[in-house]
């Protein structure tokens, strides 16, 4: 069983497994991670202004041998850079640090600040082929609907909190009527070890010779929720992308559906979240 593939709403095709780099300190480190990952198979890459090392991204790409057309690169926009005219500009000086002609993904990191005017200056580089695809990250209060009812080409994704014990149904009945796909930031729960050793997890990981993290990333897989773990461990990352050689049944996607508590580990206020960004602002 080869990678799979999601088809957005506005026609592209995503692959559905890739790497997060969030994290992954210094653009060398990053482009070692990159090229580990690519030489293993994956062909998505998820990054961002704020994580300081899309350069490392661009420089893993472009020294890959791998055709760009091959590879999806997602970069996340911050707060400090929302508004008609200066989004723009942060488009522009995106495409620079990467390398690269065009952007496969771009989101709204942050549900703060001018994000319309962003949305805007968005849709105007998905026009000028700047963007391929545009989306949203961490909007779930009513915000997520102000921009989907002012949006005119609508998000392709929402990148949140997903994982067993959170598994968005709610959200995901709010995003059916835009064909907008969840992206999962933590999709192993952070590496809670309550989660990851459920003993569901370790009899499937028994069964099909895998590891419980194997099946949880299998199981967001057959959800259809976009996936793509953190690692800047060769091994792990070739451990995480095998998961295509087996598939769970029905029944057993539905025991792991009965985990979900609902519980996040991700727990600021919407005013605490917005007194932290005010802290930072990415460099160029």
């Amino acid at each position: 069983m080869k990678q799979t593939y999601l088809t957005l709403n506005d026609g592209n095709r995503i692959p559905q497994f890739g790497l997060g780099v969030y994290q992954i300190a210094g653009d060398e480190n990053t482009k070692k991670a990159c090229r580990d990952a690519l030489n293993a198979g994956y062909r998505h890459i998820d990054t961002a202004h704020a994580y300081q090392n899309e350069r490392g991204v661009g420089a893993a790409v472009r020294t890959s041998g791998i055709p760009r057309g091959e590879i999806w690169i997602t970069s996340k926009l911050w707060p400090s850079e929302y508004g008609e005219g200066k989004t723009s500009a942060a488009i522009d000086k995106m495409l620079e640090r990467l390398d690269t002609p065009y952007l496969d993904l771009l989101l709204l990191h942050q549900q703060f600040g001018d994000y319309l005017g962003a949305w805007k200056d968005m849709e105007r580089a998905v026009e000028q082929g700047k963007v391929k695809s545009v989306g949203l990250s961490n909007f779930e209060s009513e915000r997520l609907e102000e921009v989907l009812e002012a949006a005119v080409i609508k998000p392709a994704v929402l990148q949140v909190e997903c994982h067993p014990y959170y598994q968005q149904h709610a959200l995901k009945q709010r995003l059916a009527p835009y064909g907008t796909i969840i992206e999962s930031w933590y999709p192993i729960g952070h590496g809670d070890t309550g989660l990851l050793n459920e003993p569901i997890f370790t009899a499937l990981a028994q069964k099909y010779g895998k590891t419980n993290v194997q099946i949880i990333l299998r199981w967001h897989i057959q959800e259809g929720v976009i996936v793509f773990p953190k690692s800047s461990n060769p091994q792990h990352i070739k451990e995480n992308i095998d998961i295509f050689d087996f598939e769970l049944t029905d029944e057993q996607i539905a025991s792991i559906r009965g985990l979900n508590k609902d519980i996040r580990f991700f727990n600021m206020s919407l005013a605490e979240q917005e007194a932290n960004l005010g802290r930072f602002v990415p460099a160029d």
